[in-house]
């Protein structure tokens, strides 16, 4: 099924600043649906930094907490996952967005500095293949296939180069930038490396940038996560991939059951155990948690499945323990 379909309201905005400010600005409420974890008025902030692929979810997170605690105010920031694990490793953050598990390197770092955390898994994305819409050459690519193009040192700049059965085509390629996360899944699942890739592309951190560029030219590829193509499909056209056993089109079933692989993929949040000894931490991570289905459907992501969910609610349990 397509994941719109089940949107109760419009997507957040993708294009999102150094620094939103989303909970200051709405109004309160009288508790909705899921509700916040303390059921008392609180005040003070959250600062949020990380996946440009996450920040969605976080941004819708904060959009409904601010229905329900107006005086709190959530930002969120986007440097890349790797970008916010440097700052949330040495306790400028409360929580970090990312869409890769944190390395032994963010986790010595963070290790000297005290800073505690757990692994919140709280939706699934189905990191995503996409061309021009006007492409009519292609509609799956192999992985061997997606290794050719992206390997390092490739020199693959036409589309007849992928396969002989392709026109006469320039291939222009779009890709995240080396701090992102999804640059180091889909190098360690497609290259055999993480960050091992081809340099001679047009890469950004920011998501919609790569979608302008594939829009932009007809012999355009890029990749980035589901609901950038979700949100562009009007311009874009989705390939299916074939990891060994067929052509598998990216979509909620196939990511909730393992089908769609190797490219499909979790994402997280990391609170603070510090953090989370200020109230409106713990009550902001609380209500993220209690209301992880509904975010991912707002911010057109996947939902967990009911594995994922009892490991979600048993990360929060350790890291409220940790806090105290």
């Amino acid at each position: 099924m397509n994941i719109s379909t089940s949107l109760r309201r419009a997507k957040v905005p993708l294009a999102l600043t150094a620094a939103v400010m989303l909970a200051a600005s709405a109004c309160g409420g009288d508790g909705g649906d899921g509700g916040s974890g303390s059921g008392d008025e609180l005040s003070g902030s959250v600062k949020v930094d990380g996946s440009s692929t996450v920040a969605p979810l976080t941004s819708a997170a904060s959009e409904f907490y601010a229905e329900e605690q107006p005086k709190v105010r959530v930002t969120v920031a986007t440097s890349g996952t790797g970008g916010g694990f440097k700052k949330f490793c040495v306790g400028e953050t409360d929580i970090s967005d990312a869409s890769r598990p944190i390395k032994d390197e963010e986790i010595k770092t963070c290790e000297e500095n005290g800073i505690k955390y757990e692994q919140f898994s709280v939706a699934n994305d189905a990191l995503s293949v996409v061309v021009h819409k006007d492409n009519d050459w292609v509609d799956c690519l192999t992985t061997e296939q997606l290794k050719k193009i992206w390997e390092p040192g490739s020199k693959v700049n036409n589309w007849n180069q992928v396969d002989p059965k392709f026109p006469d085509e320039p291939l222009k390629l779009f890709g995240p930038g080396t701090d992102s996360g999804t640059f180091d899944y889909f190098t360690d699942e497609i290259n055999g490396e993480e960050g091992a890739s081809r340099t001679d592309y047009s890469a950004s951190e920011d998501d919609n940038v790569l979608v302008t560029g594939v829009s932009g030219s007809e012999g355009g590829m890029g990749y980035f996560g589901f609901s950038y193509y979700e949100e562009n499909q009007d311009k874009l056209k989705l390939l299916d991939i074939d990891g060994g056993d067929g052509c598998v089109t990216p979509s909620v079933e196939t990511t909730q059951d393992g089908t769609y692989t190797p490219l499909g993929r979790q994402l997280f949040i990391y609170p603070s155990a510090k953090s989370l000894e200020r109230p409106e931490v713990v009550d902001f991570v609380e209500f993220y948690v209690e209301n992880h289905k509904k975010i991912a459907e707002d911010a057109q992501y996947i939902p967990l499945n009911e594995e994922q969910e009892q490991e979600l609610k048993a990360a929060l349990d350790k890291l409220k323990a940790a806090s105290k």
